[in-house]
C-alpha cells in the first residue's frame, strides 16, 4: 500500500501467525547453520580431493580480483536487506532458501570432494573471515556457495530492475571467480540450477498452508437438522 512505513509493514507481519512463525523459526536456524559452517569447513579441509581437468580455466590467466567479488558480493547482500525491510517476505524467502542451499552445499561438498583448481588465489574477504577465524577455506567448492548466494538474491527480488541489477552482479561475480580460479567451471555453472530448484521447492512448502481449503463453520442449529434429517 503506498504510503505505508517500514514499521507498518514489519507490524503487519508480526500479526499475522503465519509470517511471524516463519520469520522466528526461520532465523533460529539460520543462526545455527552459520555456527556449524566452520566446524564443517575445518572437516573438509583436513580431507584430500580430487584435481580436476578443467578445460577453461586453463586458459584463463589467474588473477588476485578479491577486493571486485567481495564488494559486489557484500553490496548485493545490503541491497536486499534494504528491500527486505520494505517487504519482510523478501526476508523470509530468502532466509528459508539460505537454509536449505546451506544443507544442500554440505551434502554436495561431501559427496564430491575436490581440490582447488591450479592456479587457486584465496579469496581475501574480510568480513567472511570474521566467520571462519581468518582461516582460508579451499575445498568448499561444489558447488560455488558465492554464485549461489547472488542466485538466490535475483530470486528473491521482486522488481525488475533490482533483479536485473543483481543479475548483473552474478554474472561479474560469476567470470571473476573463475579468473581467480576459486571454483572450477562446474561449480559456478551448476549453483544456479541447484539454487532455482531449491527456491522454487521452498517457496512451494512455506506457501502450502495457504493453499490448503479452511474449514466453514456450520452453525449449531444446522448441523442438529442435518443430522436429524438423514436419520428420517
Amino acid at each position: 500500500m503506498p504510503g505505508t512505513s517500514i514499521l507498518d509493514k514489519w507490524k503487519e507481519t508480526w500479526n499475522s501467525p503465519f509470517k511471524k512463525r516463519r520469520m522466528i523459526i526461520g532465523t533460529i536456524i539460520l543462526v545455527i547453520v552459520v555456527f556449524v559452517l566452520p566446524s564443517f569447513f575445518g572437516y573438509i579441509e583436513k580431507r584430500n580431493g580430487i584435481l580436476l581437468n578443467d578445460w577453461l580455466l586453463s586458459r584463463i590467466p589467474a588473477h588476485n580480483v578479491s577486493v571486485a567479488i567481495f564488494t559486489i558480493i557484500w553490496g548485493l547482500i545490503a541491497f536486499v536487506l534494504i528491500r527486505a525491510l520494505y517487504n519482510p517476505s523478501i526476508y523470509i524467502n530468502y532466509s528459508w532458501s539460505l537454509i536449505f542451499v546451506v544443507i544442500a552445499r554440505f551434502i554436495c561438498i561431501t559427496l564430491v570432494p575436490l581440490d582447488p583448481p591450479s592456479g587457486f588465489i584465496p579469496l581475501t574477504d574480510p568480513l567472511t573471515n570474521l566467520f571462519y577465524g581468518n582461516v582460508a577455506i579451499t575445498k568448499d567448492l561444489f558447488f560455488s556457495g558465492h554464485t549461489a548466494i547472488l542466485t538466490l538474491i535475483v530470486l528473491c527480488l521482486e522488481k525488475r530492475s533490482d533483479k536485473l541489477i543483481a543479475s548483473a552482479g552474478l554474472v561479474t561475480v560469476a567470470c571473476l571467480l573463475l579468473v581467480q580460479h576459486i571454483h572450477y567451471t562446474i561449480d559456478v555453472l551448476a549453483a544456479p540450477i541447484i539454487v532455482f530448484a531449491i527456491f522454487r521447492t521452498t517457496r512451494f512448502f512455506l506457501h502450502s498452508d495457504k493453499r490448503k481449503p479452511k474449514a466453514v463453520a456450520v452453525p449449531r442449529e444446522e448441523a442438529f437438522s442435518s443430522v436429524y434429517s438423514v436419520s428420517e
